[in-house]
């Protein structure tokens, strides 16, 4: 269902509701979700919010039926258990009957925030199928997809290309995690196959070709939908450790 108000008209103004929310909503039933999205989509509304950012897929696992991702452990408290229902579904449903937009929120690259989080990995989790596309911190037990490796950044897309094509969703939104590390030995290779010469620049062009990869994916589907991106609020944290090149993003 179409949004209340065209949103070239509206403001942009936006709440952020990840997984730490998603931790205090009652996935046991469709009702008992619906109840809980319909008094926290009251409130954001309340505040002369227009657009909620709901994170979901924050560990390389999806809050809807996804041919690409188990279902999160958020719902059921098991990755790849399904509660029965489509949260995602429910969430466009109640954004746009408060005239409230509703963008998808999704992480490109990590699949554990650490050793814990999630604890426990469905057996179609990127970890098990493709574990040659991972690199896992030693320190925390982190993981993350490789941005260097192509085959990963199409996976992320054709994740991407489900949502949009999936859903009556506004956008699409990335959040600030590319790449996890400026250790050279992460993709030491493939930066040595490349023949590039400055493996900063090598990096964040393989950054900047996932981001313009979702970006085409979300406009192909629709072109009045958005893609957005919101890197940390640091410019040369951005440049120098994560590899992301906001300046060529935004031209």
């Amino acid at each position: 269902s179409p949004t209340a108000e065209p949103a070239a008209s509206q403001p942009y103004h936006a709440v952020w509701v990840s997984y730490l929310e998603w931790q205090q909503v009652d996935f046991s039933s469709a009702q008992a979700f619906s109840a809980d999205i319909a008094a926290m989509f009251d409130n954001i509304a309340d505040l002369g919010a227009t657009v909620v950012l709901a994170q979901v897929r924050p560990f390389g696992d999806a809050l809807y039926p996804s041919d690409y991702y188990p279902f999160s452990h958020l719902c059921t408290g098991t990755q790849g258990q399904g509660p029965g229902f489509d949260p995602l579904a429910l969430l466009v449903q109640a954004a746009h009957a408060r005239g409230l937009q509703l963008e998808a929120w999704i992480n490109p690259y990590r699949l554990k925030g650490s050793a814990s989080m999630p604890a426990a990995l469905a057996e179609n989790n990127l970890m098990n199928t493709h574990p040659e596309w991972v690199w896992q911190n030693p320190d925390n037990g982190s993981a993350y997809l490789n941005p260097a490796i192509p085959e990963a950044a199409d996976y992320v897309v054709q994740g991407v290309a489900e949502l949009v094509q999936n859903y009556a969703i506004d956008g699409v939104h990335f959040d600030d995690y590319f790449y996890p590390t400026t250790d050279p030995a992460l993709d030491a290779a493939r930066f040595a196959a490349s023949g590039a010469g400055d493996l900063g620049s090598w990096r964040r062009a393989n950054v900047t070709a996932l981001v313009k990869a979702a970006h085409d994916a979300v406009k192909a589907a629709d072109p009045t939908l958005r893609f957005g991106i919101s890197p940390q609020g640091n410019p040369d944290n951005d440049l120098t450790e994560q590899y992301s090149d906001v300046t060529s993003w935004l031209t």
